[in-house]
């Protein structure tokens, strides 16, 4: 399948660069009747939602995996995404061409300058556009909280933050921002951002209803943010994430189906996994294992009836599978009509209910 299908032109200034504040007064593109597109906003979820739907969520939490290096004179930028063993991670680096094999970084921060860091770590590999392989020089247990102090959330690309510099203060909250109100086992690289919407005020209004909510994890990767550089979808290449789906959360979901309730998966992660673990026949099955799976148009999906999702990328892997879910010209004129309306794109934009047209 050809990528320019999935190409659309967007106004850069429509990219938020932070949320909205509250949270769940975001917008929300009500397409849950899957034919008719309605304005809404984020808070007003429950009255869409009914009594008995079950909301699908990812409570993987963000670490801080965008480090600030340095080796001698070259000032290099790390995102880490995705871990060999306790202490060697893969990461995608800026200017890695002033890198070699065996190469030392020295990490810093806003108030440790890199000679004087005893944060750093070894160049084990370079592996073209897979990036680096780093080997962390500290022990395995201290290094989360070496993150902590080192690192910074790893934002997309197209949001952009300044370096760390003495003294510098910056008006963003980041570390808050970019972190769901249930995030809770630590891993991903990068956030499921449809549940960056949702509040305390919400999940009750949503638990007053009668909507059931369960979870599975899935730990996003920076993967998640490459262009597809291929012309064909055949081409691509789907990096791995690692997922857990529970037996309870297994038992939930497929009771729920036999009782023709609704699933509804926040967001492509947990849409991802969920189509992971599921047979044939739409039975969802206990998962622990990375998924590399990639969803086109003219996939049947085996367990969700609808999806909460953001605003995606032109030509990208999450617009694809959105156009899975929803028919490709469903989703290109509710996206035309997004941008007539000024919806905020990407990350921390607004949000979308979409219902799936494409079931076994």
């Amino acid at each position: 399948m050809r990528v320019d299908i999935f190409d659309f032109d967007l106004d850069r200034n429509l990219i938020a660069k932070e949320p909205a504040r509250p949270r769940d007064h975001s917008r929300l593109l009500d397409l849950s009747d899957g034919e008719h597109i309605v304005d809404r906003h984020f808070y007003d979820l429950p009255d869409i939602l009914r009594s008995g739907d079950v909301l699908v969520f990812n409570d993987t939490k963000v670490i801080p995996a965008r480090l600030y290096g340095a080796k001698g004179e070259a000032l290099v930028e790390v995102t880490l995404y995705h871990p060999e063993d306790g202490l060697s991670w893969h990461a995608f680096i800026k200017n890695a061409k002033r890198l070699k094999e065996g190469d030392i970084i020295c990490f810093y921060n806003a108030d440790i300058a890199p000679e004087e860091s005893t944060f750093k770590a070894e160049v084990l590999q370079k592996n073209g556009e897979d990036g680096v392989l780093l080997k962390f020089l500290c022990q395995a247990d201290d290094l989360g909280d070496l993150l902590k102090q080192y690192g910074s959330m790893p934002l997309p690309p197209y949001i952009k933050r300044d370096k760390p510099q003495k003294g510098l203060w910056s008006p963003y909250n980041d570390k808050e921002d970019y972190q769901t109100v249930y995030a809770k086992v630590e891993g991903a690289v990068a956030a499921p951002t449809a549940g960056l919407h949702f509040t305390d005020d919400v999940l009750k209004k949503l638990d007053d209803k009668g909507v059931e909510r369960v979870f599975l994890t899935l730990h996003v990767g920076a993967g998640t943010f490459l262009p597809v550089k291929v012309d064909d979808t055949e081409n691509h290449k789907m990096h791995a994430e690692f997922g857990v789906i529970s037996q309870k959360t297994a038992d939930i979901i497929n009771k729920a189906k036999k009782e023709g309730r609704r699933i509804i998966a926040v967001g492509t992660t947990s849409l991802r996994l969920l189509e992971s673990a599921a047979d044939d026949n739409g039975i969802l099955h206990p998962f622990c294992g990375e998924t590399n799976i990639f969803i086109t148009p003219g996939y049947r999906f085996k367990t969700i009836d609808m999806m909460i999702t953001n605003f995606h990328l032109p030509k990208s892997t999450l617009f694809m599978l959105i156009c899975a879910v929803a028919g490709t010209d469903t989703m290109k004129k509710a996206y035309a009509h997004a941008i007539e309306e000024k919806y905020r794109f990407y990350s921390y934009g607004d949000s979308s209910i979409l219902k799936c047209v494409n079931k076994i």
